[in-house]
């Protein structure tokens, strides 16, 4: 089995109230002192899975302290490998970007940009083995709008099509019940396990903008929203079983230490 969880950290910016996202709005351009602290507690939370996708990280900018929030959350939680993918590069004041921890070293990490009116939105494809029996992680960040997100779905369901084992996970912005999410469900196979995981916002949960999608080969032990509220977004938990032909390297949760590879495909 493994442990997943996905978690739009808002560049570790803890939201509690719908005015401080003006109140509070410098936070996402200028270095802030709280944020190093909610950081640690959301690395903290991370040490108990083997596999977690992070949205909204920075790669390294003024707004962060110049730190790879990914790299130190990494470092932080003790995960061997690492990996991420900017999406929208300012230079000095942002690098808005996705992420991904691993307990297992992988075999190909591209990254694919998705269509949009804006550009700045991608996927993060992550691949443990080879063959027919590799297991593919896709990691988004979809747009706001509902016609750039159908489009982003079409390219995202087509990635998925072409692998047995998949698990699409990200903040989707749109929910369960949106005509665009079953479209692409249905052309890419998957299923999402539970209906109803609320995460928007992390301080009174109407919305399941946030979601994990697997393949039917997939068995899913548990899936569930954690009340951690350390950014403006609830992460969502899951325990997969794996099907015994998926082989690892190396198997969770052994805990060694490995600069990870850097492949990026566009």
């Amino acid at each position: 089995t493994i442990r997943l969880l996905s978690y739009n950290i808002q560049t570790g910016i803890a939201t509690n109230r719908y005015h401080q996202y003006v109140t509070h709005s410098w936070k996402h351009v200028l270095p802030c002192p709280g944020r190093r602290d909610n950081l640690d507690r959301i690395a903290t939370l991370a040490q108990g899975y083997d596999f977690v996708a992070l949205q909204e990280a920075d790669a390294g900018s003024l707004r962060s302290g110049y730190v790879n929030i990914t790299e130190y959350l990494a470092q932080r939680a003790g995960f061997p490998h690492w990996y991420d993918q900017t999406n929208r590069n300012f230079g000095t004041f942002a690098q808005h970007s996705m992420g991904a921890l691993s307990q297992m070293r992988a075999t190909e990490i591209a990254e694919h940009r998705l269509p949009g009116a804006i550009s700045g939105r991608g996927a993060l494809f992550i691949r443990y083995g080879r063959g027919d029996d590799s297991l593919v992680m896709l990691i988004v960040h979809l747009a706001l709008g509902r016609r750039a997100r159908l489009r982003q779905l079409r390219m995202v369901g087509d990635l998925a099509a072409e692998y047995r084992h998949v698990i699409v996970m990200g903040d989707l912005n749109c929910s369960s019940s949106s005509p665009e999410l079953a479209w692409m469900i249905h052309r890419a196979g998957l299923s999402e396990p539970q209906h109803g995981l609320y995460t928007f916002p992390s301080w009174r949960p109407v919305r399941n903008i946030d979601h994990i999608l697997v393949s039917p080969t997939l068995t899913v032990r548990s899936a569930t929203v954690l009340d951690h509220p350390l950014s403006d977004h609830l992460p969502i938990a899951m325990e997969i079983e794996l099907p015994k032909s998926i082989t690892l390297d190396p198997p969770p949760r052994t805990g060694w230490a490995h600069q990870p590879a850097r492949l990026a495909v566009s």
